[in-house]
């Protein structure tokens, strides 16, 4: 591959990346809408927002279902971040709807 190729490679690929990000957002704010119902209901029937138990099975589910090349620890940190807002959002819509 000469130095042409391979910056047209590089362009190619980080279009692709792109893509992939667009698709991440979209997702991560499907996941945000699901987590604002959750939230609503547990408003309704008092329930608390943090739940330690389901969030060992959502680690434990998206550690089991890595395949790389991230490994499943780091996969479990981003998931960690993300359920942490999802909690945010969670509580923020129980306390609107009490």
């Amino acid at each position: 591959m000469n130095r042409s190729d391979a910056e047209r490679e590089i362009d190619r690929i980080r279009d692709a990346i792109d893509r992939v990000d667009e698709v991440i957002v979209r997702l991560l704010n499907q996941r945000a809408k699901y987590a604002i119902e959750i939230g609503e209901i547990k408003g309704v029937l008092g329930l608390p927002i943090y739940a330690p138990e389901r969030e060992q099975q959502v680690l434990h589910h998206v550690e089991k279902t890595c395949e790389g090349p991230l490994d499943a620890p780091t996969m479990r940190r981003l998931f960690e971040r993300i359920i942490d807002e999802s909690r945010s959002v969670e509580r923020k819509a129980a306390t609107e709807n009490q």
